[in-house]
């Protein structure tokens, strides 16, 4: 890998990280894989990889904005060592986790650094200086994801396999032995929170349907199946709302 490619992929995880575009779903494996394999140019790979890191954080939600993971760090540091060494996708699920949950001091540090710009900002504010607010709310939190963000995943990315086993030999034991049992927990987790949603009362029928459909189905493709959801959980809504708009409206 060169130099400009990691330094590239130190960026587009900054991108993918940060949620600069909020419409786009950015935050999650298969993007970033996407944008690997472009990089790298092997989309094919990326992609196959890409899913199977992205099934072991299905259902994965930010209470109160704190995140257990970050699986953006997982797919950029996981996925372009897994290619570069002919990892399978299975050896590659084993580093995104680790690294994924180490993700996580990354971003205490960039929240605990970004508290002095908020506190930077309200002494501008009592001096009405508008453009001080400005840089501390954009300019200085962007600058710091620099040495925060973007040099230490370039260093990663770039030099490999051997970088980051260095870096996880000097975590002790300890540490280690509690991501990965944290990390184990993980993909039951996606999967419970998923069922749970599921097995809701009004859902309920449309999973038993769908399963159906699936096991006798056998012509109908996973596409096909798709599309059939998002039709279904649209006439769900648009008719849910009616109801509730009709009961709200007779009261």
């Amino acid at each position: 890998m060169s130099v400009a490619q990691a330094i590239i992929l130190g960026v587009l995880f900054c991108f993918c990280r940060m949620g600069i575009l909020y419409t786009w779903p950015k935050n999650i494996p298969l993007f970033g894989a996407l944008l690997i394999g472009i990089v790298l140019g092997d989309v094919p790979q990326a992609m196959i990889i890409g899913a199977a890191i992205q099934a072991i954080y299905m259902g994965v939600i930010q209470p109160g904005g704190n995140i257990p993971t970050d699986q953006v760090l997982a797919t950029f540091i996981a996925l372009p060592i897994a290619i570069q060494s002919n990892l399978s996708p299975e050896v590659a699920v084993t580093l995104a986790v680790p690294v994924g949950l180490l993700g996580v001091l990354l971003d205490y540090i960039r929240r605990t650094v970004n508290a002095a710009w908020v506190h930077m900002a309200d002494k501008y504010a009592e001096n009405a200086n508008a453009n001080g607010v400005i840089r501390a709310h954009f300019l200085y939190p962007t600058l710091a994801l620099i040495p925060i963000y973007i040099i230490p995943v370039t260093i990663a990315i770039y030099l490999g396999p051997t970088a980051v086993q260095n870096f996880m030999d000097f975590v002790p034991d300890w540490i280690m032995t509690g991501l990965q049992v944290a990390g184990g927990i993980l993909p039951a987790l996606g999967f419970a929170i998923t069922i749970s949603v599921i097995g809701k009362k009004g859902i309920l029928p449309y999973f038993i349907l769908g399963f159906f459909l699936f096991q006798y189905a056998q012509q109908v493709n996973t596409i096909a199946f798709a599309l059939l959801g998002i039709f279904m959980a649209f006439m769900h809504i648009t008719f849910t709302n009616n109801k509730t708009s009709e009961e709200t409206g007779s009261i």
